[in-house]
């Protein structure tokens, strides 16, 4: 139960950021205006909150793995959202990185 909660927290906290800095993204480089941007600084805001809910005691463990988090989670944001279409290598490198994820967060410690 602990590995499902620490990894639905990485979810909602990838959506946090992700959405936070397309939020930015929209309202500075698409011209859609200081709300935009206002909303993406409190999303970007809010995901600081909800790193600190994981599980794992270790800050720099959190944030390394979520970098892994980061990666997969920015290419599947732009499928969805902006239509991009990653390659190959796109895939194998977020495949690399969510491994990277298993291994720091969920291995066998002790």
């Amino acid at each position: 139960m602990t590995v499902l909660r620490s990894i639905a927290l990485f979810a909602l906290a990838a959506v946090a950021e992700i959405g936070g800095a397309w939020l930015v993204w929209q309202g500075l480089r698409e011209h859609r205006g200081l709300l935009w941007v206002g909303a993406g600084v409190i999303a970007l805001g809010a995901y600081g909150f909800v790193a600190t809910f994981q599980p794992d005691p270790n800050f720099g463990r959190i944030l390394a793995a979520y970098g892994g988090i980061f990666v997969a989670g920015s290419l599947l944001w732009g499928v969805i959202v902006d239509g991009f279409k990653p390659d190959r290598w796109d895939i194998a490198g977020a495949a690399v990185c969510l491994f990277g994820v298993a291994l720091i967060m969920y291995a066998p410690r002790g």
